[in-house]
């Protein structure tokens, strides 16, 4: 267990919610629901990406669900931490710690997770495993193995959107963690959306690290994408977008150095609510990745004996994905995005992919 990284085998029990929470709120990370052992719901095991709880982002969006899980499930739960530049192997020994300790359901917080996660299912069949944005049942098909899978290209569309119809110098910018299909969807996205509204539009795309295996750099490394956001920054571009995980961080500390009217949008959960004063004036939206909803839903269909599977997709149809709209920036142009949403769910445009 030592080897897998820290592992937290503390269980939690009834806590409150918040509508914050409801609506992924990163900000909720900051209340440890993992106290005590006196829920009579499901177990849940937690496994995170790296940058671990409190990246204002992914792993903070997947702790949300856990906590209305303990709220409305009376769930209880463990939580493991992740290490930079972890092996499959130590991944996989975090989720059979889990499994040993008798959680149930395990869920790995990011795509790292699923070689491990189809490794220990076969050998834990009365543990159902699933794994966020991940390729696990394209590896093994055993059917306590689920992916939870979420349309980023579709609510990146719509940030784009508003990217384009907000930026005064025609020059916006994305920063990804890594250059892989899952992060590329959010870029492909993105540039499609800002193209529908301006087709001349300069879009700067900046990866943190090419090496799939490097989410250290990819994921936790704020200094990377400040200094990323202030070169863009420098060269006209006023709108930049992240999908960088805890990375991001240092994209809101560059956009809070720079002059009125340069925005960023982050990720996943509404950063706008767990940002800085200073930075809040500066974050335009959020694309919204219901990580939260995924990770929820999941425990509710364990507890329920009703898991469907073996790939489950939220996208925007079914509010899977979203912007937010914190700060009232985006009140003179809502109903234009709100248009091009429409028009994702009617099927009228065809959002395009990495993959």
């Amino acid at each position: 267990m030592m080897a897998a990284g820290t592992l937290v085998l503390t269980a939690c029990g009834g806590s409150g919610s918040s509508d914050d929470t409801a609506s992924g709120d990163a900000s909720a990370a900051s209340n440890d629901v993992c106290k005590t052992a006196d829920g009579d719901g499901p177990k849940i095991g937690l496994a995170y990406d790296v940058g671990g709880r409190g990246d204002k982002s992914f792993n903070d969006s997947a702790y949300a669900g856990i906590e209305k899980a303990v709220d409305e499930l009376d769930a209880t739960c463990s939580e493991a931490e992740a290490q930079p530049n972890e092996s499959d192997t130590e991944r996989e020994e975090r989720l059979r710690a889990l499994a040993d300790a008798g959680f149930n359901p395990v869920i790995g917080v990011g795509f790292s997770y699923s070689p491990a996660a189809a490794a220990v299912a076969k050998d834990y069949p009365d543990t159902y495993f699933a794994v966020v944005d991940g390729y696990a049942t394209a590896l093994a098909q055993d059917s306590n193995l689920i992916d939870l899978s979420f349309a980023a290209n579709q609510g990146s569309y719509l940030v784009g959107v508003a990217a384009a119809l907000k930026s005064e110098s025609g020059k916006i910018g994305f920063i990804g963690g890594n250059n892989g299909n899952l992060i590329r969807n959010f870029e492909v996205g993105y540039v499609a959306g800002a193209k529908a509204v301006d087709p001349k539009i300069d879009v700067d795309v900046q990866y943190l690290t090419r090496d799939q295996n490097d989410g250290e750099t990819a994921f936790a490394n704020p200094a990377g994408a400040k200094t990323a956001a202030e070169g863009m920054i420098e060269k006209g571009v006023d709108v930049i977008f992240h999908a960088a995980g805890k990375s991001g961080n240092g994209l809101f500390e560059a956009v809070a150095d720079a002059p009125e009217g340069v925005w960023a949008i982050g990720v996943d959960s509404d950063q706008y609510l767990s940002a800085s004063a200073d930075e809040q004036s500066h974050i335009l939206t959020s694309m919204l990745k219901r990580v939260d909803t995924g990770v929820f839903d999941f425990s509710k269909s364990v507890a329920d004996g009703n898991v469907d599977g073996p790939v489950v997709t939220y996208d925007l149809s079914d509010d899977g994905v979203g912007y937010s709209t914190s700060g009232g920036f985006l009140d003179d142009v809502k109903d234009e995005i709100d248009g091009y949403a429409d028009k994702i769910k009617s099927g009228d445009v065809k959002v395009p992919s990495a993959s």
